[in-house]
């Protein structure tokens, strides 16, 4: 296995961006949906942010379908496979069981980060919930430094438990057909073990989805199928399999300073 350092990340993007060129009509397909679902979620910001988190709960029940179609390209890829697109998009019915399963555990995330949200605005405004210009007005207003740090505190609790959840979990159930538990648990497994290069690959999918943002969404059309390639070789990167007999196999997180 491939040793786990922290410029494995660089390595993965790289990875995912040959995927990308070796298919650019499958990933701008993809491209396009993810910017459709960042426009939706920028209408909402604009109108009921504080809806925003609980809006973002039905782009997890369809992203890692998505996402797992920019996986199976990559698998196919790695397999000698030609890519189609057809079969991108239908990759997720031999694990429908095991992807509903783990999406259910998103969702539930995903509301009670919505939850969570909401109580902070109600402690902090009193008097009703703030526009989205109020929403901008608070977060630069000095005076508001309180629920600043709040909200970056809770949301920063929520979204390391799905990151953390999600990682590596949605490939491995398409490489192995594993169950949504085991994945989930697997996935959580690598980000202990490895917390810088997690960390530093969970931040810089946060710069490329900002930098996405900041273009309209455009953006999307690229970095949406980029980091899609590059989270299968990340899986890839991460995860090893320790055969235990003919018909199965167990999963190992790759540790610092090793091989993979």
């Amino acid at each position: 296995m491939m040793r786990l350092g922290v410029t494995d990340p660089l390595r993965w993007l790289r990875q995912g961006f040959g995927d990308f060129r070796a298919a650019p009509g499958i990933g701008l397909f993809y491209g396009c949906c993810f910017w459709a679902m960042a426009a939706v979620l920028a209408l909402v910001f604009r109108n009921k942010p504080e809806y925003v988190m609980s809006i973002a709960s039905g782009c997890l029940l369809v992203g890692p379908f998505l996402a797992m179609g920019l996986y199976e390209v990559s698998r196919r890829r790695e397999l000698g496979i030609q890519p189609e697109l057809g079969a991108s998009i239908t990759c997720w019915d031999r694990h429908v069981r095991s992807m509903g399963m783990l999406v259910m555990v998103l969702i539930v995330l995903e509301l009670l980060w919505g939850r969570a949200s909401l109580v902070v605005f109600a402690v902090f405004f009193n008097t009703g919930m703030p526009s989205t210009t109020g929403v901008m007005r608070a977060i630069f207003n000095p005076e508001n430094i309180e629920f600043v740090l709040v909200y970056l505190l809770v949301g920063g609790i929520f979204a390391m438990l799905v990151y953390s959840t999600a990682v590596v979990s949605i490939p491995m159930i398409l490489d192995r057909d594993t169950d949504a538990i085991s994945a989930a648990i697997t996935s959580i497994r690598v980000v202990a073990a490895n917390p810088i290069t997690m960390l530093w690959w969970g931040l810089l999918i946060t710069l490329l989805i900002a930098l996405a943002l900041l273009t309209w969404g455009a953006g999307f059309l690229v970095i949406g199928p980029l980091l899609g390639h590059a989270s299968w070789h990340a899986y890839r990167g991460a995860v090893r399999w320790r055969e235990a007999g003919d018909d199965a196999a167990a999963p190992v997180a790759a540790a610092p300073g090793q091989t993979t």
